[in-house]
């Protein structure tokens, strides 16, 4: 059996270690974060308590999605609106007979070949009426949008009925 002798190595310090390559490191982080973050730039003006559903999926491809916010108008333009539920398509409030222009003119701006694809998600306040939801489900019908999303949050359904009274 060999034996190993630490005589030697008490003596000796470990060298130090080199940051030499530590700005480099710091700036491809950076340049990465930089390139696959997305910065959304639509401002929510509806106020938007999603409901909970028990069953929920995930969408994957978040570029073929259109979203609507449906929702009474938050407090600081509650006073010029009024307290109904009104219809958010990117930063402007549309009225519910201009839902289908502005969903086709949000298709036409979708590469082509997601055209086929594309889903809208309607993101609702849990306390909106199912009236106004129809309402719009026929809008999106008539311009032949199909393919519809409730976004919700993942919980209790029962929690719904509180939110609602």
């Amino acid at each position: 059996m060999i034996k190993f002798n630490k005589k030697g190595a008490i003596g000796r310090d470990l060298p130090a270690i080199s940051t030499a390559s530590l700005p480099d490191i710091v700036f491809i982080l950076l340049f990465f974060f930089m390139t696959v973050t997305v910065i959304k730039n639509q401002n929510l003006m509806v106020e938007n308590r999603l409901p909970k559903a028990s069953e929920t999926t995930l969408l994957d491809k978040a570029d073929r999605v259109i979203e609507i916010f449906v929702g009474k108008p938050k407090s600081s333009q509650a006073v010029s609106l009024g307290n109904k539920p009104r219809i958010q398509m990117d930063n402007t409030f549309v009225h519910m007979d201009e839902v289908g222009d502005y969903a086709l003119q949000a298709l036409s701006l979708m590469p082509e070949h997601l055209r086929g694809v594309a889903t809208v998600a309607i993101k609702a306040d849990a306390g909106v009426k199912m009236g106004v939801i129809e309402d719009l489900k026929k809008r999106l019908r008539n311009v032949n949008l199909l393919k519809i999303n409730y976004t919700t949050y993942e919980g209790n359904v029962l929690e719904n009925m509180e939110v609602s009274k």
